[in-house]
């Protein structure tokens, strides 16, 4: 239960105990009933901006927010928010970027909401300290259950266990009844 290793040990031990007798998934499924609406990477930019817009006016602007699908095998990480350095003329100019793990695309909206408040925080805050943790709270006052929430999923898929939200695509299923007729 790597996700899990910063977190006491009867916590772990109870979400262990909720995944061997086959109630985490249930658990997760009724705590978190719907997915998102965010699909692409330009309704993800606006998501990313409205919250930005309404708790962080005067941070640096974002030149890029989207999904990165190798980004969970890639970096071990679940998101990542970069400065990219680029010189014009003679000046530094700075660009900021966040990434989102495709991981995210199918998931509930608090768990997206989550990831999101933890890269926009980084604008602010560079490392993980408390600081930086009290304002992701302040962005989101369930930051910590939504991040457990998120990390004890991912110890459960990890166990090999069934994805828990799954979301139609258009398009899909009307391709794979049109191949039966």
């Amino acid at each position: 239960m790597k996700y899990l290793s910063a977190y006491p040990a009867p916590l772990v031990a109870q979400v262990r105990r909720l995944m061997d007798g086959g109630q985490l998934a249930p658990l997760l499924v009724k705590r978190y009933p719907t997915v998102h609406a965010v699909r692409t990477d330009a309704a993800l930019y606006a998501y990313v901006g409205e919250l930005k817009a309404a708790f962080m006016r005067k941070a640096d602007p974002l030149s890029r927010v989207s999904y990165d699908n190798r980004l969970h095998v890639v970096r071990h990480a679940l998101g990542t928010h970069t400065t990219i350095s680029r010189v014009q003329g003679t000046r530094l100019k700075a660009k900021r970027e966040i990434r989102i793990a495709g991981l995210f695309r199918d998931l509930p909206t608090e768990f997206l909401r989550m990831i999101v408040v933890h890269e926009l925080a980084h604008l602010k805050e560079r490392e993980h300290d408390r600081a930086f943790y009290q304002l992701c709270a302040h962005l989101e006052p369930n930051y910590g259950q939504y991040e457990f929430d998120l990390r004890a999923y991912l110890c459960h898929l990890e166990a090999g266990g069934a994805t828990l939200w799954s979301v139609p695509r258009p398009g899909l299923a009307g391709a794979a009844d049109a191949g039966r007729a």
